[in-house]
């Protein structure tokens, strides 16, 4: 439990991942009936890139920096309008001090009979995150290990639901951990949709990762990813989605997104994008 998200947030990979959170949420809010989004590491919630932490890396600078007050195509602007509204409204001015978590993002969007549940283990973020929503009662915030948290909060009471699993990936059998405990959760709610996180490194099992999830023989699972440097550089070169029960319009949404976010995003001339069904259409 040594993972704190304050060093990395707004990066390339927060931005990819609330990005494609954002348009899961506006999808599910087409239909008038309420759903829950359960967030199963869910962090502190909202960070302030003014922090010691924050500054230290300044990762913030190759993602949601290089968005914020940028120009962009006609096509991409409203893909990306629901999530860059969210961090707008959050800051006066194009220099970007607060940035939300999946937390903070989510509710954002959230209608007002619609919920969010929020689980933590790492107990200072925890304490954190359940300040930051003391009062609200569409939030149920859980000092809880995710993982405990998909077979605890699985069918939500909704019957509607978007499942983020955004794990620390800090044990070396974080890939097979999440196939196995996302089929556990599949089982006991196939209608959800799922969103699943996991970086990409020059030494990550990536190949194995995706043919364990394709041998589950879900029928629909959409993949994205988006990498900014060569695979041969150390740590985090990149970063991985899994959807689950996708809505229909994503693939195209994606096709327009991913290679808009591989040109902007990109550290060196090896950035690349794609989108792929893992299993489906």
């Amino acid at each position: 439990m040594n993972y704190r998200h304050i060093y990395h947030a707004g990066n390339f990979a927060d931005v990819l991942k609330h990005a494609v959170l954002a348009r899961l949420i506006e999808y599910l809010k087409l239909k008038d009936k309420p759903f829950r989004v359960i967030d199963t590491h869910a962090g502190i919630g909202l960070y302030d890139l003014s922090a010691e932490e924050a500054q230290k890396t300044g990762e913030w600078l190759g993602g949601i920096g290089r968005l914020m007050g940028a120009d962009l195509p006609r096509n991409v602007a409203p893909l990306l309008a629901p999530y860059l509204d969210a961090v707008k409204a959050l800051n006066a001015t194009t220099n970007v001090m607060l940035y939300p978590g999946s937390p903070k993002l989510s509710r954002m969007l959230l209608r007002k009979e619609d919920r969010l549940s929020l689980m933590e283990l790492h107990p200072e973020d925890y304490e954190t995150l359940h300040a930051n929503f003391e009062g609200d009662f569409q939030t149920r915030v859980t000092h809880l290990d995710g993982w405990l948290a998909l077979n605890a909060h699985l069918p939500p009471k909704e019957k509607r639901g978007l499942i983020l699993v955004d794990p620390p990936f800090e044990e070396p059998n974080e890939y097979k951990r999440l196939v196995d405990n996302f089929a556990k959760a599949w089982r006991k709610f196939p209608g959800g949709v799922y969103c699943l996180w996991y970086p990409l490194k020059n030494t990550a099992p990536i190949r194995e990762f995706h043919e364990a999830l394709f041998e589950l023989e879900i029928p629909k699972m959409l993949g994205a990813e988006l990498t900014v440097k060569g695979h041969r550089e150390e740590g985090l070169t990149g970063s991985g989605l899994i959807v689950v029960n996708p809505p229909y319009t994503l693939k195209g949404e994606l096709d327009i997104l991913l290679p808009f976010l591989k040109e902007r995003l990109a550290q060196d001339r090896f950035g690349l994008s794609r989108c792929w069904w893992v299993r489906g259409e």
